[in-house]
């Protein structure tokens, strides 16, 4: 088995040093950040079973855990609640999906202030949601109006949130305008060829837009947000919105890499135009509801040197998620959530069943109503997926302690 630290580093070569840099800090703080942030390495341990290659084979957003549901506005300005990171989305056999969602349950437990037990009682919610979601075989979604227990909680939080405030929480006002405050903390200082690369891509985007100058830049900083990400080309974007200083927006510009689940899938997999095109194709497949500004843009079509591609999106700030910790919330309640987050990826894969290689409708619901059959294997994997994480994150600990890795 390769040496974690070595895998490490060389799957983050030639990212951003001082995000990098920060992005190594934070795997060390404990197992379940290790893990969201090491998706490549959870799919190199796989346990290459029957379980995992005879299971339908669907689309998955292939990086399912706890922090990667969360709340959005889409095209249509409402505001969801579903999976809502596709950066590794592939064509896979679903139980792919399954045994990653429930390895984060297990080993976030210390996370959740939840017990060995009490975890696998999660654990259990969720598979009871996720095989009764796929046996009534009908896609839903989960908005306001739908939600409950903390998920509308926290919906009704959003609403009531004005483009104003959120603008003064990330920008700051200078003349008639603003500009996105550098804080060290969501955004870091852009250079001026950064600043020039992305007014050209955004402005490529704009030029097919109905209002184009709704999408004049004002500013670009280089955005701090996630964990697996961090070092990715990334930048928050500034634009002009409906007018300043109160009605700018701002954007979200990700370069696309290819999937963490690449070197590992026999599946054959759509040729996608480009990395972009395939996480932008995927997300609008499997949410019921698009994120608002969804769109990929390619490095070479708008005579940007290079063949980056980038997804481009409103910017959803990352606190915007289910606080999932006994300390502020009951183990009923945190329950209620893992169950709507069961449900929402089986209906993201009866959503997307049927198109480029995946199983039909009566295929996933079938593979619903044999849950006896497998959930027992598929827990006792999860079970060993979450030990794998445990020991390499001792291992990496300790080489991050004696300084052995940096950006």
């Amino acid at each position: 088995m390769p040496n974690v630290v070595d895998t490490i580093r060389t799957f983050n070569a030639g990212r951003d040093p001082e995000r990098l840099a920060m992005k190594y800090a934070n795997l060390r703080g404990n197992a379940f950040v290790f893990l969201r942030g090491t998706c490549h390495l959870f799919y190199d341990r796989l346990p290459p079973d029957a379980l995992f290659s005879k299971a339908p084979a669907g689309w998955l957003c292939g990086d399912a855990h706890l922090e990667n549901f969360g709340s959005y506005k889409g095209d249509n300005r409402l505001v969801y609640f579903d999976l809502n990171d596709f950066d590794e989305a592939a064509l896979a056999p679903v139980t792919w999906e399954l045994v990653r969602f429930l390895s984060s349950i297990l080993v976030a437990g210390d996370a959740l202030r939840a017990t060995p037990a009490d975890a696998q009682a999660l654990c259990g919610t969720f598979l009871d949601a996720y095989a009764a979601a796929l046996v009534l075989g009908k896609a839903r979604w989960v908005e306001r109006d739908t939600a409950d227990g903390l998920v509308r909680d926290l919906l009704d939080t959003l609403k009531a949130r004005s483009r104003p405030a959120f603008l003064d929480k990330r920008t700051d006002k200078k003349a008639h305008g603003r500009v996105i405050r550098c804080d060290g903390k969501h955004a870091l200082a852009a250079s001026d060829e950064a600043r020039a690369k992305v007014v050209k891509l955004v402005d490529s985007f704009a030029a097919a837009q109905d209002k184009p100058g709704f999408f004049k830049v004002l500013d670009v900083a280089r955005r701090i947000a996630g964990t697996g990400s961090l070092g990715v080309e990334r930048y928050i974007v500034l634009v002009e919105g409906k007018g300043s200083p109160d009605a700018n927006y701002l954007l979200d510009l990700k370069q696309a890499l290819p999937s963490s689940l690449a070197p590992h899938l026999s599946l054959k997999q759509p040729a996608w135009p480009s990395q972009a095109h395939r996480v932008v194709a995927l997300q609008r497949r499997m949410q019921a509801v698009s994120m608002a500004f969804l769109q990929p843009v390619v490095a070479a079509d708008v005579g940007v040197k290079g063949d980056a591609s980038y997804v481009l999106r409103g910017l959803q700030p990352s606190e915007d998620r289910v606080n999932l910790d006994v300390r502020r919330s009951s183990l009923a309640q945190i329950g209620g959530v893992i169950g709507q987050m069961g449900q929402l990826m089986a209906w993201a894969q009866l959503r997307s069943a049927g198109r480029q290689g995946s199983a039909i409708a009566d295929a996933l619901i079938d593979f619903g109503g044999s849950a006896a059959s497998w959930r027992g294997d598929l827990l006792a994997a999860a079970h060993q997926c979450a030990a794998q994480v445990e020991k390499d994150w001792k291992a990496y600990s300790e080489a991050y302690d004696a300084k052995a890795i940096g950006a």
